[in-house]
């Protein structure tokens, strides 16, 4: 494939904030991809530019570099962007710059092999394609909510094939709302908002959603190192050791349909990783985000050091797709769930999507349904479903 133009423009997220669209042409095809950004992010994620210099980056040195060269697949050409920026963190270029170029080449890639692309990831990855798990945020806390809520993510866990489960989704969300109120606010990820005074409200909230509708249960992402301050886990007024915060969560398991918790610990305390899930794990999901960053190198050690049973992959957490899917097929190999996710700042992009069900991830999460680009990915997933009856 030659690529014969590559343009790049600002677009804004749904914060407001200016990010990345790339447009690649070869001949008659193109394809387009924009980049989401996150805000609470690990310390030992690819670094993120401001758009302007990632735009520049793009119509610039990458596009003097792949203009006019022909590439005989995505890996030799996420291979000559990674060579070009040069650095360990793609500090240089910038993870977004790099990450939409890489996305729109495997859309190109799939229009040029007239395959739809979860099919050209699904090659790429050499798995099997499979619909993944719902995990809707339904109530947003922590940054993405002004810590109304302690923990960042309250999520409703929906397992059936994406049409019905998305459906049982939506009659969930309604039923939350009539519960909260309609005067709710809205957090960064399209779910609701509220401000309890303890702990175990929200779950006893979704347990009464997990009665009600079947194949459902709930999960959390903790995301604890941003409740990480001076040596302890600061939650309502209250600092916890991380042997506290362990039995906080033992408890919440104990009394309430917990499927899944993502990010217990700090990100760099990964022994404490280790000990909840030796004693969790086989029973509940303990995943990391912070702590594994979507980086093939990270995800080995905690394997290595059976820190978690799941993790996170987000591509603009490590840069391109090729290493995105690297990382799902480490995870993988070693038994790991994975769970494909968006950010908090998003784009209409709906690539995790594809990706999510081209590597048959475990699950997707993709947010709540306030928000009109969460609703896009689970459009897509809809898709897709029908994509898959006919290919």
């Amino acid at each position: 494939m030659r690529i014969d133009k590559i343009a790049a423009r600002t677009i804004l997220d749904t914060r407001g904030r200016p990010t990345i669209e790339t447009t690649l042409n070869a001949r008659d095809l193109e394809a387009i991809a924009s980049v989401p950004s996150g805000k609470s992010t690990g310390e030992r994620e690819a670094v993120e530019l401001d758009a302007v210099s990632a735009i520049e980056n793009v119509t610039g040195e990458i596009a003097a570099v792949l203009g006019g060269r022909d590439f005989s697949s995505l890996d030799e050409l996420d291979v000559l962007l990674i060579a070009l920026d040069g650095t360990r963190d793609k500090s240089r270029l910038g993870a977004n710059a790099i990450l939409s170029v890489s996305i729109a080449a495997q859309r190109l890639f799939a229009l040029q092999e007239n395959i739809p692309l979860w099919k050209a990831v699904a090659n790429r990855a050499e798995t099997t394609p499979s619909a993944p798990r719902l995990f809707v945020n339904v109530m947003n806390g922590g940054v993405h909510a002004g810590f109304k809520l302690p923990f960042q993510e309250y999520m409703l866990v929906v397992d059936d094939r994406t049409s019905v489960a998305l459906a049982i989704a939506q009659k969930a969300f309604i039923k939350l709302g009539e519960i909260l109120g309609q005067d709710t606010p809205m957090g960064d990820e399209g779910g609701y908002a509220p401000t309890f005074d303890t702990l175990e409200r929200p779950f006893e909230i979704l347990a009464e959603l997990v009665e009600e509708f079947p194949d459902t249960s709930t999960a959390i992402d903790a995301a604890a190192s941003q409740l990480f301050h001076d040596g302890a886990y600061k939650i309502l007024n209250k600092s916890y050791s991380s042997e506290e915060l362990t039995r906080v969560y033992e408890n919440l398991i104990a009394h309430f349909p917990i499927h899944s918790i993502e990010d217990p610990f700090n990100e760099n305390a990964r022994d404490d990783f280790v000990r909840i899930t030796a004693t969790l794990g086989e029973k509940k999901l303990i995943i990391g985000d912070d702590l594994t960053c979507s980086n093939p190198k990270l995800i080995s050690d905690a394997i290595k050091n059976k820190a978690v049973n799941a993790v996170i992959i987000k591509p603009n957490q490590i840069g391109t797709v090729s290493e995105a899917i690297e990382s799902v097929k480490i995870a993988q190999s070693a038994g790991l769930k994975v769970i494909a996710s968006h950010r908090s700042g998003e784009t209409d992009d709906t690539f995790i999507s594809d990706l999510a069900y081209g590597v048959g991830a475990y699950g997707i999460k993709a947010g709540g349904l306030g928000q009109k680009e969460r609703l896009e990915k689970y459009s897509r997933l809809l898709a897709i479903e029908r994509e898959a009856e006919t290919v």
